[in-house]
């Protein structure tokens, strides 16, 4: 990249070599540089899928009335948080874009942009946990309850600009210019730093009183806040990567293409979200056993997720940088060979899902506890039918990211919609309570959902590649 003394990294040198005919060792090649750049940004969204679990587990300390009012806090607000983050999407496909096409000069255009689109975004949710009573009103929550948990989001609401700005964006445009580096530097050592405030803010150290179970909240929100002022200085410290974000001001012709690639995707995100809530909502009406399974099972797929999640965003930089290049054809190969690596973690994850589910939900409930016993069970089952959606799952959220890296967003979101709503909602709804299968039918409505999802992208990407 001229102007800019970038270490020549993975993702740097195999864009260099995309030109090279379609054969087994570039394929090769193409998975190596995908999975080098998925890794940081897979570490980076386990650490804060790890701090709400801190948060959860610490608060379980205190009792439940505190693990009830700070989880559903945290729930609601990493849960809002995530969502607009996918409206940032756009900054990495418009960066790596620009970087493909040796368009340098407009990166840090497209960097000031996403950093005003991330403090406007960060205000609307800043409101919305200042005054979160009507909203969990609408949800039912009781009375007292909800003063819990306002009380809780109260303070959290100061975690939004770190999380939108620091966090958020920097996870869009660092991998974007071949930074995805940084991610390994700072978001380890969050976790770390966040289990220890949550230590000593709820139940007090180093002569300082705790503060219960807002001391959670409060160790979010420095958390938060120093991951984002370590991500920032690791950026615009070093004099090499200057270059990337010079002072420009913000573009207002940018905000429409940052805003049409980046709406679709959060409202993709919200569209998932709100269907494994509704799963919830009706295990929850099968009984507290059958929810207990439900939420056990939910959670061990929710970290493997993780990992298709983080190579979706470098198939979706890479296809990004292929097309500002103008090589469609490297674009095409660089998008299936995420689809490709996400498909074979996934092919594993299902495997030992599948071949020692008992072992994994002893994890969450003691082997021992024959009061457990039932609840054990039926997680195992639902672990055993999530393996066969691990597939679907790796295929449908990497061919996501390979469309959005060609800009194309609004029709795979209305995709989503049919098969998560239309068919997986329905469907296992129809299962579970008319065919009686229960809980085992509202994971098989899952499966049809996502298998539906991930053959209507797989197709659209193959005719738009």
């Amino acid at each position: 990249m001229p102007g800019i003394r970038l270490r020549q990294g993975p993702m740097i040198d195999t864009l260099a070599q995309i030109d090279r005919p379609a054969s087994a060792g570039a394929f090769a090649r193409h998975v190596t540089a995908t999975a080098a750049l998925a890794a940081p940004i897979g570490l980076s969204l386990l650490a804060e899928m790890a701090m709400g679990l801190i948060s959860t587990i610490m608060l379980g300390s205190l009792g439940e009335k505190a693990l009830a009012a700070g989880g559903l806090g945290t729930s609601l607000f990493f849960t809002t948080l995530i969502i607009l983050q996918g409206v940032l999407s756009g900054v990495g496909v418009l960066a790596a874009g620009a970087i493909g096409g040796g368009r340098t000069r407009d990166v840090p255009a497209v960097y000031w942009s996403g950093i005003a689109l991330a403090a406007g975004l960060a205000l609307p949710l800043f409101v919305l946990l200042s005054v979160p009573g009507p909203l969990l009103h609408a949800l039912g929550e009781p009375d007292a309850l909800t003063a819990d948990i306002s009380v809780y989001v109260r303070v959290l609401r100061w975690a939004v600009p770190p999380g939108m700005v620091g966090i958020g964006m920097m996870r869009q445009f660092l991998p974007a210019v071949g930074l995805q580096r940084v991610l390994l530097w700072i978001m380890p050592g969050g976790v770390v730093l966040h289990a220890g405030l949550n230590q000593i803010l709820i139940h007090g150290g180093f002569g300082m009183a705790g503060f219960g179970f807002t001391g959670s909240a409060s160790a979010t929100v420095c958390t938060l806040w120093a991951l984002a002022a370590g991500s920032l200085a690791l950026l615009h410290g070093p004099r090499r990567f200057r270059t990337l974000v010079a002072f420009a001001w913000p573009r207002i012709a940018l905000f429409r293409p940052l805003l049409a690639i980046g709406l679709p995707v959060g409202a993709t995100v919200a569209v998932e979200a709100t269907l494994f809530l509704a799963t919830g909502v009706m295990a929850g009406a099968l009984g507290p056993m059958v929810l207990a399974a439900h939420t056990i099972a939910l959670s061990v797929c929710s970290v493997i997720f993780m990992v298709p999640l983080s190579i979706s965003q470098a198939g979706n930089v890479r296809v990004a940088s292929a097309i500002g290049g103008h090589n469609k054809a490297a674009a095409r190969r660089a998008g299936f060979s995420a689809i490709g690596l996400s498909v074979m973690v996934m092919g594993l994850a299902a495997a030992v899902l599948n071949l020692a589910p008992g072992a994994i939900v002893g994890v969450y409930l003691g082997p021992t506890n024959a009061a457990n016993m039932a609840t054990a069970a039926l997680a195992a089952r639902l672990l055993r039918v999530a393996s066969v959606f691990q597939l679907a799952d790796g295929t449908q959220v990497a061919t996501s990211g390979a469309l959005r890296g060609l800009q194309d967003t609004r029709v795979p979101l209305l995709l989503t919609v049919f098969g998560y709503w239309g068919i997986g909602f329905w469907a296992g709804r129809y299962l579970a309570f008319n065919e009686g299968l229960g809980a085992v039918g509202l994971w098989w409505g899952l499966c049809a959902g996502l298998a539906t999802v991930a053959v209507c992208l797989m197709a659209r990407f193959a005719a738009r590649s």
